[in-house]
């Protein structure tokens, strides 16, 4: 099993409360950094492993390593393939405030309708129209 990991710095919750609405998801698992460590080890209320499903793929978040800026020169991204144009369009609408496009919405000669960009976290995602699965 290959499980994407997503870092953020500081705005893991922030980050799974949009994701939460945009994906009508919720998250199976929440660890805070208080929950595990004595309090003498902790100075903050981050994330130290949270685990949700978008699409039905398992990922991992929390609040370690994450990128300070949101730079659209990074290395991997994540891509969710929609059924419709509506679904993606409800779910972008939700995700692109604060992002950078890195291309906007468009038809590609494999998916009716497409956008890549990078979330105001510093996430890449790609979105786009299963062609094989398309209802316009």
């Amino acid at each position: 099993m290959l499980i994407p990991h997503l870092h953020f710095n500081g705005n893991c919750c922030e980050a799974i409360s949009l994701y939460e609405m945009a994906f009508n998801t919720k998250v199976d698992t929440i660890i805070l950094n208080s929950d595990y460590a004595p309090a003498k080890y902790h100075v903050d209320n981050k994330v130290a492993h949270a685990e949700m499903h978008i699409h039905g793929q398992k990922v991992y978040l929390n609040d370690r390593f994450g990128k300070k800026d949101s730079s659209t020169d990074i290395a991997i991204h994540l891509i969710v393939t929609f059924e419709n144009k509506d679904d993606l369009l409800a779910c972008y609408e939700i995700m692109k405030e604060g992002s950078v496009t890195v291309d906007p919405l468009q038809a590609l000669p494999y998916s009716p309708l497409a956008v890549q960009f990078v979330d105001k976290f510093g996430v890449q995602w790609s979105f786009m129209v299963d062609e094989h699965t398309a209802r316009s």
